[in-house]
C-alpha cells in the first residue's frame, strides 16, 4: 500500500495524521542543530567495504517489499556494500505503527518520515542529512522535510498530482476531451454512468476508497493547483477561512461532495478496498480516482492482472484551469530518513544515498526522480500532451516552518487526515444530516480560532 502525503505531504508539506509523538513545544524560531552532511562522493570499493552493520528499513510498500526491494535492490546494494546487511519491515498501517514505535528509540535504522512529524520535531528523531543549500544542488524538494536550513529526509519519488482514469471507459462513453472545470468533470462522470448503465451494467464513475480512509486524503494534494499558487502553503497559515467559496479548499472538496451526492461513486462507500480498487480501475469497473502520479504504475500493473491493458490507464490534471492552462503540484512523496538513535549511522546513510542515487525506484514507479539530473518517467506523457504546468510549492520562510503544523494541532484539523474528507462523503451520501456549508463553516471556525490561539501571522 502506498500513501502520500504528501505530500505524499503528502506532497505539499501539509502535516498529516494525528501526531506520532508529543510536541516538542519548540517555537517556530527554534534553532536546528549543525548539519553533519550526508551527500556522498563516489566511493571506492575499499571505502564501501569499510562500512558495516545490519540495518532495518521500515517501508509502507507491502506490495513490492519482496518482489522489488528484497529481490532487486538489496542484492544491488550488497554488491557495493558487502559488509552491510539490509532487512526490511513492511508495515500495512505505516502511520499507525510508526506512531507507536516512535514513542521509543526503536523505529528502524532507516524509515519514511511519518506525515505527523512537524518541522520543529525533525531534529528530535532524525539525523541531519546536510544543508538545504548543499543538498539542493543535487536533489529536488530538499525543503519539504527541513528545518532552519537543515534537511532531514529526501523524497523517494517526486509526484505530480491529478486523477488516474481508465481511458478506454471514457473513450467508449464518447468523451474525447479533458474536463476543464469541476462542472465538466461531473458531467463526464454522469455520461460514463449513463452510458454503461444501458450497455455493460454498473460501472462506478468514481471510486472513493472511503473505507481505507487514506486515499481520501489524496484530494488535498491538489490544493494550490486551482489558483496556480506556488505560495499556497504559506497562504494557509495566514488565512482565517480557507474553506471559502472560490478558494482551493472549497473548490476541491465541493467537487468531492458533488460527486458523491450525485451518486457517481461505488454503490456502498463503506465496503471499499484499496487493493481491490486497483483491479476494478484496471478492468474498467471503475473509471477514475484522485491519486498522485505514484499510482499510475500500480494501476497499469493491476490492469494487466485483471485482463485489461496497461495502455488503458491514463492520467489527467485536476479539472480546473487558470488562464487556459492546467496546473499540477509537484512534490515529494514520503521522505527517506535515518533514525538518530541508530547505532549504524554510516550504513543507514549509505542506504539512503544509494536508494536516492542508484536504485531507480522513482523511474520504476512512474515518478519524477528526486535527483535533478534523474531520468523522467514515460507515465507522465499525458501531462506533456495537455501542456500541464508544474508548480513546486514555495517553502515557508526560515523561522515560519512550524506555523501550519501548530494551527492544525490547535484546530484538531489535520489537512492530510482522512477524518474530515470522510465527514464530507458521509454528508454527501446522506449518512448524516450535515450540509456542506455547515462543514465548511465549522472547519473555518476551528481554523480561525487556532490561528488566534497560536498567534499566527496575518496575510
Amino acid at each position: 500500500m502506498v500513501k502520500r502525503l504528501t505530500s505524499i505531504l503528502a506532497v505539499l508539506l501539509l502535516s498529516g495524521v494525528a501526531s506520532a509523538c508529543s510536541s516538542t513545544g519548540a517555537s517556530p524560531s527554534a534553532t536546528a542543530p549543525a548539519s553533519t552532511g550526508a551527500s556522498q562522493a563516489p566511493l571506492s570499493s575499499a571505502t564501501a567495504a569499510s562500512v558495516s552493520g545490519t540495518i532495518t528499513v521500515l517501508t509502507n510498500r507491502t506490495d513490492i517489499v519482496d518482489t522489488v526491494f528484497n529481490a532487486k535492490y538489496v542484492p544491488a546494494f550488497k554488491a557495493l556494500y558487502p559488509n552491510v546487511t539490509v532487512k526490511f519491515e513492511a508495515l500495512k498501517d505505516y502511520e499507525g505503527e510508526t506512531k507507536i514505535r516512535m514513542n521509543t528509540t526503536n523505529y528502524g535504522d532507516v524509515l519514511l518520515i511519518p506525515n505527523a512529524i512537524k518541522p520543529n520535531q525533525l531534529a528530535s528523531y532524525f539525523t541531519p542529512l546536510g544543508t538545504v543549500a548543499d543538498l539542493g544542488k543535487t536533489y529536488r524538494l530538499v525543503t519539504e522535510q527541513s528545518f532552519m536550513g537543515t534537511t532531514y529526509g529526501l523524497p523517494v519519488v517526486a509526484n505530480a498530482n491529478g486523477i488516474v482514469y481508465n481511458k478506454k471507459v471514457w473513450d467508449a462513453a464518447g468523451i474525447t476531451t479533458l474536463p476543464k472545470s469541476p462542472d465538466e468533470f461531473l458531467a463526464d462522470l454522469q455520461i460514463v454512468k449513463d452510458k454503461n448503465a444501458s450497455t455493460k451494467g454498473f460501472i462506478a464513475p468514481y471510486y472513493t476508497n472511503y473505507k481505507d480512509g487514506w486515499p481520501t486524503t489524496q484530494w488535498q494534494s491538489n490544493a494550490g493547483q486551482i489558483s496556480a499558487n506556488a505560495g499556497f502553503n504559506i497562504s494557509l497559515y495566514k488565512n482565517d477561512a480557507p474553506w471559502t467559496a472560490g478558494q482551493d479548499e472549497y473548490v476541491i472538496y465541493k467537487l468531492l461532495y458533488d460527486i458523491v451526492n450525485k451518486k457517481l461513486v461505488e454503490r456502498d462507500p463503506t465496503t471499499t478496498d484499496w487493493e481491490t480498487s486497483k483491479g476494478l480501475l484496471g478492468s474498467g469497473k471503475v473509471s477514475a480516482m484522485a491519486l498522485g502520479s505514484w499510482a499510475i504504475v500500480q494501476m497499469q500493473q493491476a490492469a494487466v492482472t485483471a485482463g485489461g491493458s496497461a495502455d488503458d490507464i491514463h492520467y489527467m490534471p485536476f479539472p480546473s484551469q487558470v488562464n487556459g492552462k492546467f496546473y499540477s503540484n509537484i512534490g515529494g512523496d514520503y521522505k527517506l530518513a535515518v533514525n538518530k538513535n541508530s547505532p549504524n549511522q554510516a550504513a543507514a546513510k549509505a542506504w539512503v544515498t544509494w536508494f536516492e542515487d542508484k536504485s531507480g525506484f522513482a523511474f520504476d514507479q512512474g515518478g519524477v526522480s528526486p535527483r535533478l539530473d534523474g531520468k523522467n518517467p514515460t507515465q507522465l506523457a499525458d501531462f506533456t500532451t495537455a501542456d500541464v504546468q508544474y508548480i513546486q510549492q514555495t517553502p515557508a520562510p526560515a523561522g515560519d516552518e512550524a506555523w501550519l503544523g501548530m494551527i492544525q494541532d490547535s484546530a484538531k484539523v489535520q489537512l492530510f487526515d482522512n477524518t474530515w474528507p470522510q465527514r464530507i462523503i458521509d454528508a454527501a451520501r446522506g449518512a448524516t444530516n450535515e450540509s456542506l456549508d455547515k462543514i465548511f463553516s465549522d472547519l473555518n471556525a476551528k481554523w480561525k480560532a487556532a490561528r488566534a490561539a497560536v498567534k499566527a501571522p496575518n496575510a
